[in-house]
């Protein structure tokens, strides 16, 4: 299985991504269910052209995309942003920390389609 992660391209600019990779190297918080045949296809962010992002991963064969916490917490768009991902991808909607989140719990939507519009 393949897997991305989407984080905030704002965020980015600060972060070293610390919290996202331990969660998923320690297969703690949104990675708890994966055994070690999962394998970590691409870390990204949310900008730039985000269309073309999304046929590089369905070229990489990624089954599910986790949007980050941080885009969780402060995008306005972040329910948007994964109903759009589940056209191609099942979404697990942040990385590290609780399901429940500061301001918003984390959405899951299963792959709604197999083919790029």
């Amino acid at each position: 299985m393949k897997i991305a992660i989407i984080a905030r391209e704002k965020t980015m600019e600060r972060c070293t991504a610390k919290g996202c990779f331990r969660a998923f190297n320690n297969r703690e918080d949104s990675f708890c269910d994966y055994g070690e045949d999962v394998e970590l296809a691409s870390f990204m962010n949310d900008g730039g052209e985000f269309d073309h992002k999304i046929q590089k991963l369905i070229d990489l064969g990624v089954d599910t995309v986790h949007i980050s916490t941080c885009i969780r917490g402060k995008n306005e768009n972040y329910e948007e942003m994964a109903e759009q991902l589940s056209e191609y991808f099942n979404i697990v909607g942040y990385t590290h920390g609780s399901v429940e989140g500061k301001a918003r719990r984390a959405v899951f939507l299963d792959k709604k389609s197999g083919s790029w519009k």
